[in-house]
C-alpha cells in the first residue's frame, strides 16, 4: 500500500474518491441505524469545495482504497473523515491513514468524530492511543462520540 497526498479536484481522483466515501458512510450508516451522515448524500461539487486536506490509501494496483481528511491550525488537526473502500477493509488501510495524520500532526493535538455506534472505528481510534472525550446527539437521534489524542 502507497499513501500519498492527493485532491478531490483530479480527474481521476475526484470521482474514485466520491464512491469510496459513499461507499464507507453507506456501512456507517448501517452500523449505526442512520443514513443522515452528511458526506453520504455529498455531490462531488460540493466534496471539491470542502476545505480539506487529503493523503489516498493505493493499493498495488494503484487504485484509490482509503482517503483521510483533516483541517488543521497551528495547534490542532481535525480529522473531518476516514473512508476506507469496503473491498479493502482489515487490511490495515483505517489504521495506516490515521497514522499518516498522527505523523503530519507534528505533535498537535488531533480530534476525531465518528458515530457513537459505530464500533470498528471506535476500537480503531482507541487502539491508536485517542481518548474518548464525549457523545453528543448532533441532530435528533444522531449521536457522535468524540476523540483526542495528545496535545
Amino acid at each position: 500500500m502507497r499513501i500519498s497526498g492527493i485532491s478531490p479536484d483530479g480527474e481521476s481522483v475526484g470521482p474514485r474518491l466520491l464512491a469510496v466515501q459513499h461507499a464507507a458512510y453507506a456501512i456507517e450508516a448501517k452500523i449505526i441505524g442512520d443514513d443522515r451522515i452528511p458526506p453520504l448524500s455529498e455531490t462531488l461539487e460540493e466534496l471539491r469545495a470542502q476545505p480539506l486536506r487529503w493523503a489516498g490509501a493505493f493499493d498495488e494496483g494503484e487504485l484509490l482504497v482509503g482517503a483521510v481528511a483533516w483541517e488543521e491550525t497551528v495547534d490542532e488537526v481535525d480529522i473531518n473523515r476516514l473512508v476506507v473502500d469496503p473491498g479493502a477493509h482489515r487490511r490495515g488501510v483505517g489504521r495506516a491513514l490515521v497514522e499518516e495524520v498522527m505523523n503530519r500532526a507534528d505533535g498537535r493535538r488531533i480530534v476525531v468524530s465518528t458515530g457513537r455506534d459505530n464500533a470498528p472505528a471506535r476500537t480503531l481510534y482507541e487502539r491508536l492511543g485517542f481518548v474518548g472525550l464525549d457523545e453528543v446527539e448532533v441532530i435528533p437521534g444522531l449521536w457522535i462520540a468524540n476523540y483526542a489524542y495528545g496535545g
